[in-house]
């Protein structure tokens, strides 16, 4: 261990107590976006600011004026007056540590800050396909463009399961459920998901059979409890006509008996004499069959002559 460089370093926060810590911040931008690397205990404006990316100078503002220590055209970056850094159309190049040193006007240190700038690639569009086999689902996600030095994740999840890899190209899942299956592959500046709804033939949702199991109990209960009431019904029926038999038999002979007794004569109304004196229409009488009429005869008669007197 450096004990001059810990002694000298300690001596500069005595002698310096308003230098506050070196910080790092972690900025993730994709290809061709623009970044902002600003500065945390930088205010409005900054009289003095110098930006670093490794150990090469960039660029520098001291009392409003900016000067470039690299190529304006390559560098594609220009400081505003807080002292934010800010690098247009960036490249997966420009990955890498940058580093700020603010002064404050008398040339005393004020800050040093550190930023990590990582540059990804969108990540590519997931493929999903989805099939029955001996009615289990297979699902497998991939994706067909993948760069050597990207690093993503993959998901492929199914109601609440979920299988996770880092890096991977492809990804597989067995599962005996049907449903909504999904991919998502993602970093940490994009996302694309992948989407499919899958059902096996012949497979029954859980759902579905205990709502028919269901439905046949209820059916089952409802029969029996029918079958028992009409039982009861009857049994009472039975009783009741058991227990009134022989009050009903003597209501019926005193009705038989009211039937038998003549009905008085009662005085007919001109109408019903009328009806009465009508003639009863006579039957028709069959024709009799009528006798033989008799032949005449043949045989001439012989005159009767009158008869002489002697």
């Amino acid at each position: 261990m450096n004990f001059r460089r810990i002694f000298l370093v300690e001596c500069l926060l005595l002698l310096f107590p308003n230098v506050k810590c070196s910080v790092t911040n972690w900025i993730y931008r994709a290809v061709n976006e623009s970044a902002l690397l600003s500065i945390t205990a930088a205010s409005v404006n900054v009289y003095h600011a110098t930006w670093l990316k490794g150990r090469e100078r960039l660029l520098q503002i001291k009392d409003k004026k900016v000067k470039y220590y690299v190529n304006k055209d390559q560098c594609r970056c220009k400081i505003l007056l807080n002292g934010t850094l800010q690098i247009e159309k960036v490249v997966k190049e420009d990955s890498g540590k940058y580093t700020v040193t603010v002064y404050q006007q008398d040339g005393r240190l004020k800050a040093e800050e550190d930023t990590m700038l990582i540059v990804q690639e969108p990540v590519p569009q997931p493929v999903l396909s989805v099939e029955c086999v001996n009615k289990t689902v297979f699902v497998k996600c991939e994706v067909k463009q993948k760069t050597k030095d990207e690093t993503f994740i993959m998901e492929l999840t199914q109601h609440k399961s979920k299988k996770i890899q880092k890096n991977a190209t492809s990804l597989e899942l067995y599962t005996r459920y049907s449903g909504t299956f999904r991919c998502v592959v993602k970093n940490q500046v994009s996302e694309k998901m992948a989407e499919k709804v899958m059902k096996c033939s012949g497979q029954l949702d859980l759902y579905l059979i205990l709502s028919v199991a269901g439905g046949a109990i209820f059916f089952v209960i409802f029969v029996i409890l029918l079958i028992y009431c009409i039982r009861k019904k009857k049994v009472e029926r039975l009783e009741h006509d058991a227990e009134e038999g022989p009050t009903r038999a003597r209501p019926a002979e005193s009705e038989m008996v009211v039937r038998e007794l003549p009905q008085p004569l009662s005085t007919p109304t001109p109408k019903q004499l009328r009806v009465q004196q009508r003639p009863l229409p006579q039957p028709q009488a069959q024709p009799q069959a009528l006798p033989p009429r008799p032949r005449p005869r043949t045989q001439q008669r012989a005159p009767n002559h009158p008869r002489q007197r002697p």
